[in-house]
């Protein structure tokens, strides 16, 4: 398989990659900031089998997805599977957040879905899938979490959009949506009582633990398999029953 995860090299992105780190796939992994985490991601990937290029580009500027979909494409002639997980991780309340970072969030979070979709369209074909993140703060308040939840409500919108216009090609889009983990992004949001959040979260799980990787990306692998050619735009959720 051939696979594009914006957000790449961390969190349910990083995690994403190793699941489908294998003999024969070639990953392309997005990044902007952090060289080390981005190295490190590969390094795993690639001492499974897998095919890994690390591509640094903002996701937020349409002339680095330009860019970055131009370098794609000149290595592979089909996309089998895009999973969008780049975000503007800003921390705020709606009108603490300064106009200038609320523009940065909607560009990183949800635009860039667009864009990637667009400069990717000659090589997504008849089966392939493109999945982006959402979560409950999408629907439901979560203290500090403006910037981060109304863009996922906004990339739900944009997802619905897609897979309606994409369904009559065989591309599917569709959201997969995550309850509380342990990744750098949540502990950023929540700085003072992340481990506290977590630990209740999995206190309160009717399934009887807190949620981990493998239970998003395994759902990930599904939705792109054949077996799933036939769900479009729809929102998955994988908590265990928490917000039940």
């Amino acid at each position: 398989m051939n696979i594009l995860i914006t957000g790449g090299t961390k969190g349910i992105g990083r995690a994403t990659a190793l699941r489908f780190a294998s003999e024969g796939n070639q990953l392309f992994l997005n990044y902007f900031h952090d060289h080390q985490a981005a190295k490190n991601t590969a390094d795993e990937c690639e001492s499974k089998g897998a095919n890994v290029f690390l591509l640094q580009y903002n996701a937020g500027e349409p002339v680095h997805i330009k860019e970055m979909a131009n370098q794609v494409q000149d290595e592979v002639d089909q996309m089998d599977l895009v999973v969008h997980c780049a975000a503007g991780v800003i921390q705020g309340n709606t009108l603490e957040i300064s106009p200038e970072d609320w523009r940065k969030a909607v560009s990183v979070s949800s635009l860039s879905l667009i864009d990637v979709v667009r400069e990717l369209r000659p090589i997504l074909k008849n089966g392939s899938s493109i999945i982006a993140l959402s979560s409950r703060g999408a629907t439901n308040y979560v203290p500090n979490y403006a910037a981060l939840g109304t863009t996922k409500a906004f990339t739900e919108g944009i997802v619905r959009y897609l897979a309606y216009e994409l369904a009559p090609d065989g591309i599917s889009v569709n959201i997969v949506s995550a309850g509380p983990l342990n990744t750098e992004a949540f502990r950023s949001m929540f700085p003072n009582n992340a481990d506290e959040r977590l630990q209740a979260a999995a206190n309160a799980n009717p399934s009887g633990r807190g949620l981990e990787f493998e239970d998003v990306t395994n759902t990930i692998a599904f939705l792109a398999s054949a077996d799933a050619k036939m769900i479009k735009g729809r929102n998955i959720f994988i908590d265990g029953g928490l917000y039940l």
